[in-house]
Formats: structure tokens, C-alpha cells, sequence
């Protein structure tokens, strides 16, 4: 039994983190004491299935029809349908925190850092990872050692499904067997402790901005990536940290053309990309927002567009 109370941050009370300040200033670079956690190697749980046996088939037929008209009669109008039954959907245990998720469409995100199950639109749910949305990391050292990998594991399974996209040409180096997730929802933290640079623990935190008494843009899906690095090593360090990001709402719509970037800058040295999206299908178009801040010792550099099998890592 637990003496200590539980904070609402996710800490533990007399945690040095937690102050009774709602201004405290709190360290991206270490996790809260409660989080749900999984290694980034664990290949997750297999969800067990289950069938209808002959008794209950015929018991539930009469609302399988009454479902099935229904469907056949929304489609036929050009509506989607919210649940379908008759649609089989995959499902996996690797899923961590997303990006928004209380109101207006989300992003999903799995423990392992795919970018998936992509819901901006009502009705509409694409489950699988866009690949090439992804964090990279380059790392060169005084005496000439050098690290780089993406900052998740290679899946030789969804690598062979885009291998005609040519990302399977990028630095797919990481094991994750030192690395792992922490989720506290709207935050999740990863914690690559030595990878890929042996003395080198690089902190991703990724939180969801919660706005009080402003629901409204509370709910859309953002998030907010900060890294910190800690180096264990006798020599310095350069670290690159790259983002990629397709142009895409999930699927194949990133093929589906007309879609343009452009090059932003604003105040207090903010500098990104707009991805300007013309959804297909009588969808709203989207444009995303990827931007950071340059400040002493950070230098940023945009690139508003680049061909997946040319970008060798």
C-alpha cells in the first residue's frame, strides 16, 4: 500500500520534480515516476481472437442484417460509416500516446515511434505507419567516430511493404535493447540510453499541449517533440537531429498530387514548413505546421521537400 499520495503530474509526492507552483519548471530530460513503460526491442503482446460459435451466429443474425442494409444504404448515398463490422481492421498491442486525441482528429503514435492510425477526418481511419515521418540522429565525435541511425528499430516486415519507396537505403541502426518508452498521457518520453553513440543518452519527450478553459484548441493535433542529450563521453559531441514528414493524411495520399510545401519564418527565430495538403475525395484540405526554434549553439535548416530514395542517411 502506497503512504505517498499520487500527484496529477504523475509524480510521486516529495518527488524533487513536483513544486506547488503550476509555473514549475519541470526537466523534459526525465520521465514522471508513473508511467506505463516498454522496450523498444519487445515485439508486444499477441491479442487473442475470438469466433462466434453456430448458437450465437444464428442468435445474432437479425441485427447482422439490419447492420448490413444499413451499410449497403449509407454507401450507396456516398456516406462513410462510423463502425462497420463487416471491415476487418488490424490490430496490435504497440500502441503509446497520440498526437491530440480529445477532440478534433488525432494522430497516433506507436511505443516504438511509427507515426500511425492517422483519424483527421470523421468516419476515416488509417492504421498503418507513413515510414517516412521519421526522427533521425547523426552523431560525429573530436577523434572521427561516428553514429547515425533513425530513432526506431527496423521492422524488415514494413520496410519489405515500401522497399519501392527505396527508405529501406536509410540507416536503420537501432536495436532498442538499451531504449525505452514511457507514456503518462498527453506525454510519453523515450530514453535512448546509448544508441546509437555509446556515451551518448538522448531524451525524445513528446506532449500534447493541454490549454485550460480553451477546448477548442486543446483539441487539435499537435504535439510538441524536445530533445535532450546527455553526454557520458571524454571527447565533445556534434549532434544532428533530423525530421522527416510526408506530405500525407495517412494511406496513399501522399500520391494523390497537388500537394505543395513552402519555407516559414517567424518571430523569436521560429523557422519550419508548411505542408499544404489537397485532400482527395471531397476531404478539406490540410496544411501541417513542422517548426523549432534556433537559439544559441542550435542551428536549423529546412528543406521543404526531398525524394525518399535519394535521402541516404
Amino acid at each position: 500500500m502506497f503512504e505517498s499520495e499520487i500527484l496529477e503530474n504523475g509524480f510521486m509526492e516529495g518527488d524533487k520534480e513536483h513544486s506547488n507552483s503550476s509555473f514549475a519548471e519541470v526537466d523534459p530530460g526525465k520521465p514522471a515516476s508513473l508511467t506505463w513503460q516498454r522496450r523498444l526491442d519487445n515485439e508486444g503482446n499477441a491479442l487473442s481472437s475470438f469466433s462466434l460459435s453456430l448458437k450465437e451466429m444464428i442468435h445474432m443474425a437479425p441485427i447482422g442484417v439490419r447492420l448490413w442494409r444499413y451499410i449497403r444504404e449509407e454507401t450507396a448515398k456516398g456516406k462513410g460509416i462510423i463502425i462497420n463490422p463487416f471491415v476487418r481492421r488490424p490490430v496490435t498491442s504497440c500502441h503509446g500516446v497520440p498526437l491530440g486525441g480529445i477532440g478534433a482528429g488525432s494522430i497516433g503514435r506507436s511505443y516504438i515511434g511509427e507515426f500511425q492510425r492517422w483519424q483527421l477526418f470523421p468516419r476515416i481511419c488509417e492504421e498503418k505507419p507513413v515510414l517516412a515521418n521519421q526522427f533521425s540522429v547523426f552523431v560525429s565525435r573530436s577523434k572521427g567516430e561516428k553514429y547515425s541511425t533513425v530513432l526506431i528499430p527496423r521492422s524488415p516486415e514494413l520496410l519489405k511493404e515500401n522497399e519501392v519507396s527505396g527508405i529501406e537505403s536509410w540507416d536503420w541502426n537501432l536495436n532498442g535493447h538499451n531504449s525505452t518508452y514511457h507514456a503518462l498521457f498527453p506525454r510519453a518520453w523515450t530514453v535512448y540510453e546509448g544508441e546509437p553513440d555509446p556515451d551518448l543518452k538522448i531524451v525524445c519527450r513528446q506532449i500534447s499541449p493541454f490549454i485550460p478553459h480553451n477546448y477548442k484548441e486543446s483539441s487539435f493535433p499537435v504535439s510538441v517533440f524536445t530533445f535532450s542529450l546527455h553526454n557520458t563521453g571524454k571527447t565533445t559531441a556534434d549532434v544532428t537531429l533530423l525530421f522527416t514528414w510526408a506530405n500525407s493524411v495517412g494511406g496513399l495520399s501522399g500520391f494523390s498530387g497537388q500537394h505543395t510545401n513552402s519555407k516559414m519564418t517567424m518571430r523569436d527565430g521560429v523557422r519550419g514548413v508548411l505542408l499544404h495538403h489537397k485532400t482527395a475525395n471531397g476531404l478539406p484540405p490540410v496544411t501541417f505546421a513542422v517548426a523549432t526554434r534556433e537559439i544559441d549553439g542550435i542551428q536549423v535548416s529546412e528543406c521543404p521537400c526531398f525524394v525518399i530514395s535519394a535521402w541516404i542517411l
